[in-house]
């Protein structure tokens, strides 16, 4: 069987769900048997979000293979269990950078180089990639934007030619597109999915399946009205209505048969229903929880809750393992000081301090962490989080009061966190921290070796600045221990803090690796501490 490629693009407004619809699709045919992997083109010019603002675009999604990507990767790797890689995230600043460089050495032979056909090319070249290494029977591409941006503009002459070069089985497109309902006129609204298929249609990309994003059920006469104005077939048109959980999107798009459309127009000789028996123990043990924790989620971009993404969706999978319902509170680090504090966090039973950059925000985040340590409330710290558990036992405990990573104080007598060795001699910002997947050892008789069962894990990171394992010893006679280490380098991956319930700082991102059939084990044992502090 050829390899098969899905397009799938957006129109009316963004955030309408093209990557959980895309995700969705591969989940229900991956369960069918088949191999599937998913792409995501960006019309941005970075050459990847790792410098932006989370603020601008959400999280920064980090592969195994070191690759700062859009949060969509995330939510890929969590409904397939499969990794991701560089290859599976490219942006228009990468197709540029990559044109361009070739122009510079000579390439194109004196030629113009235009978007057309240099651009489209080196886009249609990345679409194709994935499929030459024999891995997957169905590659899925999404494309960033929505359809009309400028920017998006050669994407879809990209996906035009693509829909022209290949045999007609082997691609297909699928939009996806807004009905809104009008209160006011007691109806929905198909005008708005219609421009988009027509603005679709100009770009000469005619979609095969539409899916419309809506609040209430589509009736048939309304997809009929869809599929006769856009050039559809019956039966075609199917609806994505706003589901409890976004884990029950794969259901419902099983039962609007967007699977089946998609394997009999592939002539996909698959017709199997797919397996998903374990995703529905998950969705069951989501849906009827036996405990309710409160857990305080403390960083300095509260305010967009993609921002945290793929902790967010960490404390779902481990709370439907312990079967427990997680209210997230996030609060906001900048205004947690020590007259607030207790107010704050006193009906917590867990407090997670968030990863992230810079000095804004870190004063409160010590704050929460020592209100954690003196009352017993289970704590977990991540990359910066470790680095700020660290800095407050320093400070409380060993009595260094101006203990600081130089990141924020070069000029501390203290320097508990200090920016790696490797990374002093470095300029360039972009893709160059410590990223992806690295091993560390577990001591044995540590509470991380007890969650994780084994001796050496693979973790992913993100990060320039570590511990500085000259106060080792200092830390470890408060009791304070490096229980988690780089075989290779030593660096220090994992602390706990002995005769506390649990309080334990990692400098990889766990919520990386998380998904709903295989939960973090931290984040796991983070809830199990939570429910039993709360029990108490």
């Amino acid at each position: 069987m050829n390899t098969k490629f899905i397009f799938v693009t957006g129109g009316v407004a963004s955030s309408l769900g093209k990557g959980i619809i895309a995700a969705s699709l591969a989940k229900l045919l991956q369960a069918r048997g088949l191999r599937v992997t998913i792409q995501k083109f960006d019309p941005y010019i970075n050459i990847d979000p790792g410098t932006l603002n989370p603020y601008e675009h959400g999280e920064c999604y980090v592969t195994e293979d070191g690759a700062e990507t859009d949060l969509d990767l995330g939510h890929y790797e969590r409904f397939l269990g499969v990794h991701t890689s560089k290859a599976n995230n490219v942006t228009t600043g990468k197709i540029y950078y990559t044109v361009i460089t070739k122009e510079r050495e000579g390439a194109y032979l004196g030629r113009t180089v235009q978007i057309v056909p240099h651009i489209t090319d080196e886009i249609k070249r990345r679409m194709l990639l994935l499929g030459k290494t024999g891995e997957y029977d169905v590659i899925i591409t999404e494309v960033g934007g929505t359809v009309g941006d400028m920017e998006s503009q050669p994407f879809i002459e990209a996906i035009r030619q693509l829909q022209w070069e290949l045999p007609e089985e082997d691609c297909m497109c699928i939009h996806l597109t807004l009905v809104p309902y009008l209160s006011a006129a007691k109806e929905l609204k198909t005008k708005p999915t219609q421009h988009s298929v027509q603005m679709l249609q100009q770009g000469g990309v005619q979609p095969d399946v539409i899916v419309c994003r809506t609040e209430h059920p589509l009736s048939p006469e309304l997809r009929r009205k869809v599929a006769l104005f856009c050039n559809v077939k019956p039966g075609h048109v199917i609806q994505s209505i706003d589901a409890w959980s976004i884990y029950q999107v794969p259901l419902n798009m099983h039962e609007e048969h967007l699977d089946e459309l998609v394997v009999r127009h592939l002539q996909i000789d698959n017709f199997t229903q797919p397996d998903l028996k374990e995703w529905n123990k998950f969705l069951e043990r989501l849906k009827n929880p036996k405990h309710v924790v409160d857990i305080a989620l403390v960083g300095k971009y509260v305010e967009l809750q993609d921002a945290y993404k793929s902790i967010l969706e960490s404390f779902v999978h481990a709370g439907a393992v312990n079967e427990c319902k997680v209210n997230v509170h996030t609060i906001q680090s900048e205004t947690i000081h020590d007259d607030n504090v207790a107010e704050l966090l006193s009906g917590m039973d867990g407090i997670l301090v968030a990863p992230g950059f810079g000095e804004r925000g870190l004063e409160g985040k010590v704050v929460a962490i020592r209100y954690a340590r003196e009352k017993g409330v289970p704590f977990f710290g991540i990359c910066l989080g470790m680095q700020m558990c660290v800095v407050e036992i320093a400070r409380d405990v060993l009595g260094y009061k101006d203990a600081a990573s130089t990141e924020v104080d070069a000029k501390t007598t203290h320097p508990v966190i200090d920016l790696m060795e490797d990374q002093k001699s470095t300029t360039i910002k972009g893709g160059t921290m410590r990223l992806g997947a690295f091993e560390c050892a577990l001591q044995k008789d540590s509470l991380i070796y007890k969650i994780y069962g084994k001796e050496r894990i693979f973790e992913r990171h993100r990060h320039r600045y570590e511990f500085n394992s000259e106060y080792l010893e200092e830390f470890e006679k408060v009791g304070l221990k490096a229980t988690g280490r780089n075989p290779q380098t030593g660096l220090v991956e994992v602390m706990e803090l002995q005769g506390h319930p649990f309080v334990i700082g990692v400098q990889f991102h766990p919520e990386y690796k998380s998904t709903p059939e295989h939960p973090q084990p931290i984040f796991s044992a983070f809830i199990k501490a939570a429910i039993k502090y709360g029990n108490k």
